[in-house]
């Protein structure tokens, strides 16, 4: 028996390690550029640049597999990534090509459990690093939603994040996006990643209609509606 039981768990490791078949290949550098600032310092303290390496690639392997990407022809060719730890006041992070930049002032005066937050936040910003955006031609709301829905399916939302129905646009932006994504997600098991799959070369509104048979205006339409009379 303890041989069957062996025999099993090393079948499920190769089917693990097949999954991804590029574990290894993003190389991740993490640099406190702001170590001498009250942020920089409570970066050191409560997060560190060991757990910051380990989340980038847990987040990495989280992305893929949202976006349902298993082989290197699917997924965008990033062979490193970079987060700074940056002295600039503004957004909490902002992230160019392959290099996230978070703030230190950000990090310096939140109230709560920053290590959490920090994740969070690295959830959204190292989406950016891996989607698709239509070669520039995609909806900004509809490239921040995509990047909060990922907040949304690893469960690192804070308590003000937008609750089902919520929203003036379907690419409102963030965590009101994030919710209409979800809601097309459960019309249509793999949306999200077939549409971000569509967006490689290019980007229009057609994709919706071709993912899920409506056109995302009426898409919208019903969301709002089933939530307005609930």
């Amino acid at each position: 028996m303890k041989t069957l039981n062996l025999l099993l768990f090393f079948i499920l490791l190769l089917q693990t390690i097949s999954h991804f078949p590029s574990i290894s290949a993003v190389q991740y550098e993490v640099i406190n550029a702001a170590a001498s600032t009250a942020g920089g310092s409570r970066f050191e303290a409560e997060i560190g640049i060991p757990y910051t390496n380990q989340i980038l690639q847990t987040i990495n392997h989280f992305i893929w597999d949202i976006f349902q990407q298993y082989t290197s022809e699917d997924q965008k060719q990033v062979p490193s990534v970079k987060l700074y730890v940056h002295e600039y006041d503004g957004a909490e992070a902002i992230t160019y090509g392959e290099q996230i930049n978070v703030s230190s002032i950000y990090l310096a005066g939140y109230q709560g459990n920053l290590k959490w937050e920090f994740t969070s936040l690295i959830h959204h910003e190292l989406t950016h690093v891996f989607q698709w955006d239509g070669e520039g031609h995609a909806p900004t709301g509809l490239i921040e939603g995509m990047a909060d829905y990922m907040i949304l399916k690893s469960n690192y939302y804070p308590a003000g994040f937008a609750k089902p129905g919520q929203g003036e646009t379907w690419d409102q932006g963030y965590d009101f996006t994030a919710r209409f994504l979800e809601y097309c997600e459960e019309l249509e098991s793999g949306f999200v990643a077939n549409l971000n799959k569509k967006m490689r070369n290019d980007y229009s509104d057609d994709y919706f209609e071709e993912l899920t048979g409506k056109k995302v205006d009426q898409l919208w339409a019903e969301y709002k509606a089933m939530y307005e009379s609930s």
